[in-house]
């Protein structure tokens, strides 16, 4: 999981990735106020590679800001991270996850279908309307159904009735 001290190094590894138009920008304000959404990936002691995960709803959730570091591209890191988001997303009972991608290629290795973007909930596409591109869209859109955790969850608070 991302920490506070982290978020100087996040920064600068996802601008460069926003100012092509691959990702959409992050301001620091932004990632201090999503950290808990955040994964990072360290290469001694430096951020070499970062992803969300952003909750809808009970049944959906994206993969987004996935990002990982010329110098460690082609290295698994991606996967390392896409991994951790559907850990994390399954860890808090979501059961597809989906993310806007410009090379699906990548997540289909991973076990998720393309599928068509007036498939996904209209609410997705708030944060799109930031996005250069977002009267033209040429990213495509994966989904993945994640497996299911065990049923039994332990109650966060137990207390006992009188």
């Amino acid at each position: 999981m991302a920490e506070t001290r982290d978020v100087a190094a996040m920064h600068a590894l996802l601008q460069p990735f926003a100012d092509q138009h691959m990702i959409l920008p992050r301001s620091r304000d932004d990632l201090f106020q999503h950290l808990q959404e955040f994964v990072v990936a360290e290469y001694d002691g430096e951020i070499a590679g970062v992803a969300s995960v952003h909750v809808y709803s009970s049944t959906l959730a994206e993969v987004r800001s996935l990002a990982v570091s010329p110098a460690h591209q082609g290295t698994g890191l991606g996967q390392l991270l896409v991994e951790a988001c559907e850990k994390l997303a399954a860890e808090l009972g979501v059961q597809r996850l989906f993310a806007l991608t410009y090379v699906p290629g990548f997540f289909e290795k991973m076990g998720y279908g393309v599928v068509p973007k007036e498939s996904l909930p209209h609410k997705i596409w708030t944060v799109c309307v930031h996005c250069a591109k977002f009267s033209h869209c040429d990213e495509v859109a994966v989904e993945k159904v994640l497996p299911r955790l065990s049923e039994g969850h332990a109650p966060i608070i137990e207390t006992e009735r009188p």
